[in-house]
């Protein structure tokens, strides 16, 4: 007790915050893992050997061995205001966590609201008794109050004297309930349907139409047994594309955060899990290429597993390189195509593969274009964070995009002159209509573009803007003619 003018006041023990999953919307072991097989992919397994060293080698290793910005960190506003009303009554405020000292101190530098910061280091994970004993040792039994989330703090709560949950996991806040007298449990995790559909980015799944050209482009449209099929290889690239999109998402969670928009993704901000992603990632690989096995041909997982294995080295490398990561977008695209074609026992052509090629290298240019433009708009001078370019670099990419989608029309020119297209269409020279409308989409994209209005993936844009839409049904309407 202290008295001040006559009145007794009540001095309360020490706050004590946990870390992970409590005051920040992350677990810092994954996002050490997570760095670190961004920066050294071929070294990835070098982790079990560590594990087997036991935890708080594990932690010590990966602290060591990556660089964690933690200024940009998904922290809980909520808990953090939270504190601060408790430091500015005169409340000592400790730090304890489990995660490696040199990452907690370095976050309690930045926030700059702790008193004392206790963390594991090479010898010892402080976690469950360890953090317990340690924090007993400190404050003695029953003199601390703890804010928690997970069954690693139960034997933390029990020897506090007052207990706080903040986003409990599940079974938790029973548990701490039946042993001991709680603050209402803190809920600040907002996750849900949406996110998941953000992280799936099932909008995306619209590119997987791609697969159907083969199948227009053959005049076998109304094979009922063709478009069966199609279905399936659509949901299949689908489930194998979002499981590229969650893993890119985990690699790349750094990055995003530093930029105006991705910083806003379910990963980055942290209302999803890191751990939630690397068991969703597996689950919808391996369920892709299970129904693509049993009810397609082989060659679509082959070609499925081609687009994976591209897809896993431009997130860890080629989107990092210049030029390298325009082709491999465009090869993506490409990828779906022949997905098509392999789904459908088609014949692959060469058409069709230098058009794509083309028009999707533009659209690639449209999307690194659009970055860029963002970045000089917010005098950025330096690399554009995770690329290989410079805001300087504007006038050249908007000069290669655009001839790339020029040469693509000169490939649909030179296709209506094939001999093998006029046996295709009865009046193939109707499809020359159909070049002027691709000159001017190619054209009205750019342009938009160059003025900051457009979206940073063209092809979603393409789908959803409606000039798009009118200009592709004229466009399958001059080959619906010809035909």
């Amino acid at each position: 007790m202290a008295r001040i003018q006559g009145r007794v006041l009540e001095t309360f023990p020490p706050l004590v915050v946990d870390l992970d999953g409590t005051l920040l919307r992350s677990d810092l072991l994954m996002e050490t893992a997570m760095a670190f097989v961004r920066s050294q992919p071929t070294q990835a397994f070098q982790m079990l050997r560590w594990l087997f060293k036991g935890k708080a080698a594990l932690k010590e290793a990966l602290a060591q061995a990556t660089e964690i910005d933690v200024s940009v960190l998904p922290y809980d506003s909520h808990i953090i205001e939270m504190i601060q009303a408790e430091k500015a009554s005169g409340r000592m405020i400790v730090l304890a966590t489990a995660s490696h000292v040199s990452l907690a101190e370095r976050i309690a530098e930045h926030l700059q609201l702790f008193d004392l910061v206790l963390a594991s280091n090479a010898n010892r994970n402080l976690s469950g008794n360890n953090k317990r004993d340690l924090l007993v040792a400190h404050f003695g039994e029953g003199g601390f109050d703890y804010i928690g989330n997970s069954k690693e703090d139960l034997p933390i709560w029990k020897v506090s004297r007052q207990a706080y949950v903040v986003n409990p996991d599940s079974g938790v806040e029973s548990r701490v309930k039946a042993m001991h007298q709680v603050q209402p449990t803190v809920r600040t995790n907002t996750s849900g349907v949406r996110d998941w559909r953000k992280a799936l980015r099932l909008h995306q799944w619209l590119k997987n139409a791609l697969i159907f050209v083969p199948l227009l482009a053959s005049h076998r449209f109304v094979q009922l047994d063709l478009l069966r099929d199609g279905v399936f290889a659509f949901f299949c690239f689908g489930l194998c594309a979002s499981s590229v999109y969650i893993l890119n998402d985990l690699l790349d969670l750094c990055d995003d955060r530093h930029h105006k928009s991705k910083c806003h993704r379910p990963f980055a901000s942290g209302r999803l899990s890191i751990k939630s992603g690397l068991i969703l990632v597996p689950t919808l690989l391996l369920t892709a290429f299970g129904v693509a096995l049993a009810l397609l041909p082989w060659q679509f997982s082959a070609v499925m597993a081609a687009y994976y294995g591209l897809t896993l080295a431009y997130s860890l490398q080629l989107k990092r390189l210049m030029a390298w990561d325009v082709i491999a977008l465009a090869m993506l695209y490409t990828a779906r195509i022949i997905a098509g074609v392999a789904a459908f026992n088609l014949t692959l052509t060469f058409w069709i593969l230098a058009f794509s090629m083309f028009i999707f290298l533009s659209l690639a240019m449209v999307k690194r274009y659009a970055e860029l433009r963002d970045a000089r708009a917010r005098e950025v001078n330096t690399f554009a964070r995770g690329r290989g370019y410079y805001p300087g670099d504007l006038d050249m990419i908007a000069s290669l995009g655009a001839s790339s989608g020029y040469l693509a029309v000169m490939v649909l020119a030179l296709y209506i002159q094939d001999a093998k297209t006029t046996a295709l269409y009865v009046t193939p020279h109707v499809i020359w209509l159909a070049c002027p409308l691709l000159l001017f989409w190619v054209t009205r994209v750019w342009m938009l573009t160059h003025r900051g209005q457009m979206n940073e993936d063209p092809v979603v844009f393409a789908i959803r803007d409606r000039t798009s839409q009118l200009i592709g049904a004229i466009f399958l309407l001059m080959f619906w003619i010809a035909a």
